[in-house]
């Protein structure tokens, strides 16, 4: 499971996002340091694909994908240097898949703190990137003696190299995400790009600003319709990183709700689907993850997947069994098989595609995989 990370400054709104989508349970109050140990929420993945073929296998089971993610709580200015609760928390953020960065832009004068989004990401791009160079400056000497002992470690000159680029970065007050764009493997996805070669050889070091990142900008009520200007600002400062204004005080309060109430209220402000819809979509976006499908009067269930996975390395998402003794899989769109009817139709027509162990899954497949260990 993909786990991502809420990071801020105190009052920025991290619990109250966290609450908008885990539906409550975290402390959000208007003082510095509220959260003390990191909120563990975990949330299904809402799949209106997935419910429709549930539906029309007669599904006893319906089991969705499913996503963590993790209050970190509010960081302040040196906590590289261990001020606040700063060395506690940037050992959180470590754990993590991808960071989300959750900058205040409303203004409330029974909150304290900034109110200026920009403020907000200066402050703790600076902490993350100062953590960092010290754990490269602490680290590499110790890698580049071990690399002159065994010049025949191939590897090991690589991780020295990459160390040696990321310091160069990093003492320039430069964050890795934005030395090297995020591409390719450094979402385990695709071949990583030849002009990024450093993110691989880097990953055991588990540096903070070496993850994919987004941001979350905390807008209030009444600047819901200046959401894309406020918005403007901070996409251009972060080039390529997805940026979600959302009203997080409005969505957590939705999340309290169920059913008709939390559609009316959702609608009646204007917030679309929710925060939790959206949030998934931009964070699987991220990361590069798909999902493909089962169904069957069992279970119907949806599984994530790395944009570029083939059909055996999707196969062992199920079970490790699946993947070592992959033969084949047999696959139909989601959409068109609903138009089928059901799978035995599918097959009767001849609609099922057979795939082999080079077959590159999409995102919306419903598969059967066929196996022998």
């Amino acid at each position: 499971m993909e786990r991502f990370g809420f990071v801020g400054l105190p009052n920025a709104g991290k619990s109250s996002l966290f609450n908008s989508l885990a539906g409550g349970g975290a402390l959000a109050a208007p003082y510095a340091f509220a959260t003390t140990d990191p909120n563990i929420g975990v949330a299904r993945v809402p799949d209106a694909r997935l419910d429709a073929l549930a539906a029309m296998s007669a599904s006893r089971k319906v089991v969705p994908t499913t996503t963590e993610f993790i209050d970190i709580g509010g960081l302040v200015e040196g906590a590289s240097k261990g001020e606040g609760l700063g060395n506690r928390f940037l050992g959180g953020i470590r754990e993590v898949d991808a960071i989300v960065f959750v900058l205040r832009a409303f203004d409330d004068a029974d909150v304290p703190g900034p109110a200026d989004p920009l403020e907000h990401l200066r402050i703790v791009e600076t902490e993350l990137t100062l953590a960092d160079l010290e754990s490269v400056e602490s680290r590499i000497n110790r890698r580049r003696k071990a690399s002159r002992s065994q010049p025949s470690d191939t590897a090991l000159a690589e991780e020295v190299a990459a160390l040696d680029a990321a310091l160069e970065h990093l003492a320039a007050g430069t964050p890795l995400y934005r030395a090297w764009p995020l591409s390719g493997d450094c979402n385990g996805t695709a071949q990583q790009p030849p002009q990024y070669p450093h993110r691989a050889a880097l990953r055991s070091h588990f540096l903070l600003t070496d993850k994919p990142v987004m941001a979350v900008l905390n807008i209030g009520e009444n600047q819901l319709d200046a959401a894309a200007e406020l918005a403007a600002p901070i996409e251009a400062e972060l080039p390529g990183a997805t940026v979600l204004p959302l009203s997080v005080q409005l969505e957590a309060e939705a999340a309290q709700l169920t059913g008709d109430e939390r559609t009316e209220l959702l609608e009646g402000l204007g917030l679309g689907e929710g925060a939790l819809e959206r949030f998934v979509a931009a964070a699987h976006e991220l990361l590069g993850l798909r999902t493909f499908l089962t169904t069957g009067e069992k279970e119907s269930r949806a599984w994530t997947f790395r944009a570029g996975w083939r059909a055996p390395q999707c196969a062992g998402r199920i079970h490790t069994d699946f993947e070592r003794g992959f033969i084949r899989a047999e696959v139909i769109d989601w959409a068109e098989l609903l138009d089928l009817g059901s799978w035995s139709a599918a097959r009767d027509a001849g609609r099922l595609r057979v795939e082999g162990k080079d077959y590159p899954m999409r995102d919306g497949d419903v598969v059967e995989f066929r196996f022998n260990v």
